[in-house]
């Protein structure tokens, strides 16, 4: 069973000013979409980074699509 977004992509406060990020580490969301838009594979931040897991890249891509939905019902309504 897929874990829950809220389990894997965390805010806290006094976690890197706020921002979302990987649950349990400091790798914030916009950290993993700027390597995958610099053109690093999904397997090389895996190497880079071993606290992450598959899981962890695909609640990130999630994430971004859920948010970038949310701000386009607000920009219609």
């Amino acid at each position: 069973m897929a874990a829950e977004l809220g389990e894997l992509i965390t805010v806290s406060p006094g976690v890197r000013s706020g921002k979302a990020c990987v649950t349990g580490t400091r790798i914030t969301v916009s950290d993993v979409l700027g390597y995958l838009a610099s053109g690093m594979s999904q397997e090389e931040i895996l190497l880079d980074f071993p606290d992450l897991k598959v899981e962890h890249i695909r609640a990130v891509l999630r994430y971004a699509a859920e948010r970038e939905k949310r701000l386009s019902e607000l920009t219609i309504a």
